[in-house]
């Protein structure tokens, strides 16, 4: 019994011995080696250049409007359009803070679009506001709320990012 006891121990150290070999002459690969990214799809390089070329087709727009929309306005469903924004901020801001709790990386998506819903609605509360008071809440609101908030939004956007899969 003792012979064939010491033969399985020095057959199992042959084998490690020639696994030592094999790890030492194998090839180390990192676990977030930079992988090339695959070449887009057709369809994908259309649209890129169809999207380059709608931005480029607005900038003489933007002329048109600057010179040709009147000074004021009258808008008829104002408080519709203003609980509108505030609501899908607020959706937003809900949805992101469940999905990063959840370490869902899917709280990027709705922290970008959240951060560019908030930097509209200050831009259009400081842009719409009356002069005095209206516009003092406006700005106050603006830097004290939703710029920062936004810049919130932008970073969780950006760090969840930025993140190896």
């Amino acid at each position: 019994m003792t012979g064939t006891a010491d033969e399985e121990r020095g057959k199992t150290m042959r084998q490690l011995v020639l696994c030592d070999d094999e790890l030492a002459s194998a090839e180390v690969i990192p676990l977030h080696a930079e992988r090339e990214e695959p070449a887009p799809a057709r369809g994908v390089r259309r649209a890129e250049w169809l999207l380059v070329a709608c931005g480029l087709a607005l900038l003489p727009w933007l002329y048109v409007l600057a010179t040709g929309l009147p000074a004021t306005a009258t808008a008829a469903h104002w408080p519709v359009a203003w609980v509108g924004l505030d609501a899908l901020e607020a959706l937003g801001l809900i949805a992101t803070g469940l999905l990063a709790a959840r370490a869902d990386r899917r709280h990027a998506l709705t922290a970008a679009a959240t951060a560019t819903l908030l930097v509209v609605d200050a831009w259009f509360d400081t842009t719409t506001a009356a002069p005095g008071g209206d516009f003092a809440t406006a700005v106050a609101l603006a830097l004290g709320v939703e710029l920062p908030l936004a810049a919130l939004c932008g970073r969780l956007a950006l760090r969840a990012l930025s993140r190896p899969a």
